[in-house]
């Protein structure tokens, strides 16, 4: 009985979309399934898509239709339902990697309190963060009621805030000016958001259509669209590229000469990957191996969930959420998102089940 679905994408058209119904997968020995429950998707999910095969983030979810399709990977609840782990009851609600389906059999390993990770064998070589799989019970971070925020924003804002504290860490690499593109995004405005009132002056990059949306936001000390590119004093200056667009940093290569101090790639809202153009690459799991050791499991836990917090009480005033049901809402977020017709005020919201979730 088809009483399951996953939905695909074309790998080589990520236009061409399918949702298949399936059989509600079995859990194994030492293995649990979840039901997959509310989920966002943002321009980051269609990153990994763009990225699928270069980065491996096809393989985390292999179950696709066929070999030319694969399961774009999103952020959101799931709820155990079956479960062969008696560490791991029925019943417990975690945040982690989903795929965009009806269910997901993990195999929980290093479980406690916080919760688990996925030990599953195509799993294993994966980066290691994002088959972390954290209880709401014991999340320093997690309120019931900002679950929307926290589905739309966590990932995001865990890149920014190791991002913000990279570049803090690295004495803002001895700019008088950072520079951000693609500042209407979420990734980059909640960089904005912690690095703004510490950090050397903070320009935000972003089309025309976006910048009184931008200054509105407060983040930044000054918004300017692509086109004013030039107008940019001869200072040293970082570059924090989250466009992945090859014109604005040829621009500002040309503009800003010598000047151009650093030149960072930290991810992509557009689909054009040019990270091999840029001086280095941002990975976030980097920083946060080093702050590991630096401030142990708890301590960066803590420091992320206050900023998170902060960060929370400011982002409600910024953000419209979209709010779908079942799989053909999830199909028409993703073309929405895809094709850049999601306004930066906008979040998309996917509940994947009839379960209603206690607020």
């Amino acid at each position: 009985m088809a009483d399951s679905w996953t939905f695909a994408v074309a790998r080589d058209n990520l236009q061409r979309t399918t949702v298949v119904h399936t059989a509600t997968p079995v859990p194994g020995d030492g293995e649990v399934l979840l039901r997959v429950d509310r989920v966002g998707l943002t321009a980051n999910n269609v990153t990994y898509a763009v990225l699928g095969d270069a980065m491996r983030y096809w393989e985390f979810f292999p179950n696709s239709p066929g070999p030319d399709w694969g399961l774009p990977p999103l952020w959101g609840f799931a709820e155990v339902t079956e479960s062969n782990v008696e560490t791991v009851p029925v019943g417990q609600r975690v945040y982690g990697y989903l795929p965009p389906a009806g269910h997901l059999v993990v195999r929980p390993d290093r479980v406690d309190a916080t919760g688990f990770r996925d030990a599953s064998p195509h799993r294993a070589d994966l980066p290691s963060p994002y088959n972390a799989y954290r209880s709401t019970t014991a999340d320093p971070a997690y309120r019931p009621d900002q679950e929307d925020l926290l589905v739309l924003f966590r990932p995001l804002f865990f890149t920014s805030f190791m991002l913000a504290d990279q570049v803090a860490d690295n004495d803002y690499y001895g700019a008088h000016s950072l520079i951000l593109s693609s500042a209407s995004s979420k990734t980059a405005y909640a960089a904005a958001f912690e690095l703004h009132g510490h950090a050397p002056r903070l320009i935000g990059l972003t089309s025309p259509g976006n910048v009184a949306f931008t200054q509105s936001l407060g983040c930044y000390d000054e918004v300017l669209s692509y086109d004013q590119i030039t107008t940019l004093a001869q200072e040293p200056t970082a570059y924090l590229d989250l466009s992945g667009s090859p014109t604005t940093r040829a621009t500002l290569r040309t503009h800003l000469g010598d000047h151009l101090i650093r030149d960072v790639a930290v991810g992509l809202t557009t689909q054009i990957p040019n990270a091999e153009a840029a001086g280095e690459v941002f990975f976030a799991p980097t920083q946060m191996r080093k702050r590991r050791l630096d401030w142990g499991r708890d301590g960066l836990d803590q420091r992320f969930a206050t900023a998170w917090q902060r960060f929370a009480t400011a982002v409600t005033q910024w953000l419209d959420v979209r709010t779908g049901t079942g799989p053909q809402a999830l199909q028409q977020a993703w073309l929405e998102v895809l094709a850049g017709r999601t306004p930066p005020r906008a979040g998309h919201i996917i509940q994947l089940n009839n379960h209603q979730t206690q607020q």
